[in-house]
């Protein structure tokens, strides 16, 4: 017999079915890891958007607004109905309002307003502290006591008192603060307004207010 010279080579073993199963279910477990994750990256990515959306837009912190709705003389003494009397005080009621825009309740420190005759300050009155609701509107009465023998010693006095017509301003200034959320703003409201006063009717005749808000 002849003998042949090659050596039979084993066989590659083959894979088992049981092996193809662990793979397949490893994959399918970081399919599904993979969609886990993206999932949520996609939900806080819209959790973010929204609050951002409504940083700038609902919860975004407004000027609360001042505005002075009217001011009554309740009280000037004149002589023959013409000069006020020396000594005595003349009082301007003020209906002033304070308007909140805001989501958030705006807290508001004591008010201050001054009254001003010909530059030379006559009058001035302080607010109690207060709180204007979220998108409401706080309004209050300021009186105010005039200091004639200021008035009276004003040298343009006789030409105001022959006209008939008294003018002075006001300036009114309200801090406070609103808070939303985390966002806190510190707010102060001026408003400085021009008044003409009826000697006569010893009523407002004309009224002009300008608002300036600083945050």
């Amino acid at each position: 017999m002849v003998e042949t010279s090659e050596q039979v080579r084993p066989l590659a073993p083959g894979h088992t079915s049981s092996d193809d199963e662990a793979t397949s279910a490893a994959g399918i477990r970081r399919k599904r890891w993979l969609r886990c994750c993206a999932c949520v990256g996609a939900l806080l990515l819209i959790q973010a958007t929204v609050i951002v959306i409504l940083i700038f837009t609902v919860f975004k912190v407004k000027d609360p607004v001042i505005r002075m709705n009217g001011v009554s003389v309740d009280r000037l003494d004149l002589i023959n109905g013409t000069i006020p009397r020396p000594g005595t005080n003349m009082s301007l009621t003020a209906d002033v309002s304070v308007r909140n825009p805001n989501f958030a309740s705006f807290r508001y420190q004591n008010t201050t307003t001054a009254i001003f005759y010909r530059g030379a300050m006559i009058g001035e009155a302080r607010g109690p502290a207060g709180k204007a609701r979220a998108r409401r509107t706080m309004r209050m009465n300021v009186t105010v006591d005039v200091i004639m023998d200021r008035v009276l010693s004003q040298p343009g006095l006789g030409s105001d008192f022959s006209s008939g017509l008294l003018t002075m301003s006001s300036y009114t200034e309200v801090g406070g603060r609103v808070k939303i959320l985390v966002v806190k703003k510190h707010v102060m409201v001026k408003m400085n307004c021009t008044m003409t006063v009826n000697i006569t009717s010893q009523a407002i005749q004309q009224q002009k207010c300008k608002r300036k808000v600083k945050i």
